[in-house]
């Protein structure tokens, strides 16, 4: 069974980072939430179990099971729709006696099930024809997820399977004129949204983005951001402290509602100041990296593209996530990966770790390159 495996390339740096990371994460979430604390350090204990099975587990295998993958996608979905619980204005959770969010499961499913299919069609992949089924494979699952409503994981699951696209050889031409569409589309976009009466977005969607735009303007709907930024910024160079009672925190006034879950840098932020942001960042920025340097070593192209998907998944959603705790982005209700407490979130980010780990066992010591 473990005939291609070498084992003394396992990336035990990668292992390291994300466990180190996950347990800043345990603390800054115990500190935030401290009712949730013992939930996330069973979620990791579930993870590195999880990680260390599927590490094991040769990919070629798991890609024989590509469609079983795709249904189950859109099967879990659609039972979101239909049977799924409604909170704040969404409705992305079901309970099968556990709770769970099967948009975070749905993103590691896609990466593998178009890791088999571009890996298929790497020869075709810039013909007319390959390119719009893999627009039509990709639109069923981003528009179940948009009509959670869920904007923000519909971008980063879009992304991911950009990327795997370009990395599997789109033309540069093409990506280009995407790139040529996109920029001057959201600008229009954004200049409808910010009209009265807009019908685009749903209504909280439009007020977080008009909130961002205009956070003196709609104060009630800014304050989370706002509040964020000067949490950060009251954490100057080493921050508060962990379990801080300072009557000034902005997590003790509870300036933030949930701090524990997306908001979580914020915590991180003022209690663990610059110095701790930092950390995070690099950890974050460490783990991309070592996945992307995984891909570059894989056997095969499916194997970089299983790679390539889980670095965009962790490096862009992580991205995004900073940029709208810090105001850069307008409120999008992504969680920080490893960081931010959820089971779900935690559970399968480690499934995708251990997919990447289990490329890494069958790597080839040579200098390809990843783009």
């Amino acid at each position: 069974m473990f005939h291609n495996y070498k084992f003394k390339n396992l990336d035990i740096k990668l292992i390291i980072a994300v466990i180190a990371l996950t347990i800043i994460g345990i603390f800054v979430i115990g500190s935030a939430n401290e009712a949730n604390q013992q939930k996330q350090i069973l979620g990791m204990v579930l993870g590195i179990l999880v990680m260390a099975g599927m590490s094991l587990v040769d990919y070629d295998f798991i890609l024989h099971f590509h469609w079983v993958y795709y249904i189950a996608v859109i099967l879990l979905l659609a039972s979101v729709l239909l049977f799924g619980e409604k909170s704040g204005g969404a409705t992305r959770w079901i309970d099968v006696g556990i709770r769970f969010q099967p948009s975070e499961l749905a993103k590691i499913l896609l990466v593998l099930f178009f890791a088999w299919f571009l890996m298929m069609h790497e020869e075709d992949i810039n013909e007319p024809k390959t390119i719009i089924i893999t627009m039509l494979l990709a639109a069923i699952p981003l528009l179940l997820i948009e009509k959670e409503p869920d904007l923000s994981t519909t971008i980063v699951t879009l992304m991911i399977i950009c990327v795997m696209m370009f990395v599997v050889g789109l033309s540069y031409k093409l990506v280009g004129t995407v790139i040529g569409i996109t920029i001057p589309a959201i600008t229009i976009l954004l200049i409808l949204i910010m009209q009265e009466g807009q019908t685009i977005l749903d209504e909280y969607q439009g007020l977080r983005i008009l909130a961002w735009l205009k956070p003196e303007e709609y104060p009630s709907s800014s304050y989370q951001q706002q509040n964020s930024i000067m949490a950060i910024g009251s954490g100057q160079l080493f921050g508060k402290g962990l379990y801080n009672d300072a009557f000034d925190s902005v997590k003790n006034g509870n300036y933030i509602s949930e701090p524990h879950t997306d908001f979580i840098f914020a915590v991180a932020g003022e209690e663990l100041g610059f110095i701790g942001s930092v950390l995070i960042i690099a950890l974050l920025f460490f783990i991309t990296f070592e996945i992307l340097m995984i891909a570059k070593r894989a056997k095969d192209i499916s194997g970089r593209l299983i790679c390539t998907g889980i670095a965009t998944l962790i490096g862009f959603q992580s991205f995004v996530n900073i940029c709208v705790v810090t105001g850069l982005m307008p409120n999008t209700g992504l969680p920080l990966p490893f960081v931010s407490y959820g089971l779900t979130s935690l559970v399968t980010i480690y499934f995708g770790i251990g997919i990447v780990l289990n490329v890494g066992l069958q790597s080839q010591n040579n200098n390809r390159r990843l783009f």
